[in-house]
């Protein structure tokens, strides 16, 4: 299924720079409809400010950062992106998978994004409260350690203001209705806008 998103949207891709989502369940609009996403609101903020991208979510409920490093290879490939914003780690969190070995996917993915070259936007979470305090800090810092060693730009919490929020979370409290999807965006735009070229750079 994910294979055949790629060939349908690169058929749609024209000239424009890309950027690439890849994310998990946060990302892919998980119990909500798809246009009340942060991506697809990105795409519309894209247009509102006049920033001639595409952007291409490849982002699948569920998946891991070694799911998402066995995938980012052949979508890098596949659409060339100027920008890759990673949205990864929750389930490795949320399964109790060694943070070591989250740090290194990551840290191998922004490897990967840089010698296309692109350039990565690293999206941080913090686990839920029932982790304990402790271990939930402990797993945010590896997000604000690798962004500080590897100078990539960090939003250090997807969903600061709204995990703490029930009334924007869905039943499960792990993901945001599409009442939070809002303020998910204006975290990820306040890192990302300064990435963007504007319409008269991109044509010049």
């Amino acid at each position: 299924m994910f294979l055949l998103l790629f060939f349908v949207m690169s058929n749609a891709l024209a000239d424009k720079p890309v950027i690439l989502v890849l994310g998990d369940s946060l990302s892919a609009a998980y119990g909500i409809e798809r246009s009340q996403g942060w991506v697809a609101l990105l795409e519309n903020r894209l247009v509102e400010e006049g920033y001639p991208y595409q952007v291409v979510n490849a982002s699948i409920s569920g998946d891991t950062t070694a799911g998402g490093l066995s995938r980012l290879p052949r979508a890098l490939d596949q659409f060339q992106p100027e920008i890759v914003i990673i949205e990864l780690g929750a389930n490795d969190g949320l399964r109790g998978l060694n943070n070591d070995q989250t740090r290194l996917h990551l840290n191998q993915m922004i490897t990967l994004v840089r010698a296309v070259p692109s350039r990565p936007l690293l999206l941080g979470i913090m686990l839920p409260p029932n982790f304990g305090k402790a271990f939930s800090e402990k797993f945010l810092l590896i997000y604000q350690e690798l962004a500080e060693q590897l100078n990539v730009p960090l939003v250090p919490f997807l969903l600061e203001g709204v995990a703490d929020h029930p009334e924007l979370m869905q039943e499960d409290g792990l993901h945001p209705r599409a009442e939070g999807q809002p303020f998910m965006l204006e975290l990820v735009w306040l890192k990302l806008q300064p990435m963007l070229k504007p319409q008269k750079s991109a044509e010049n």
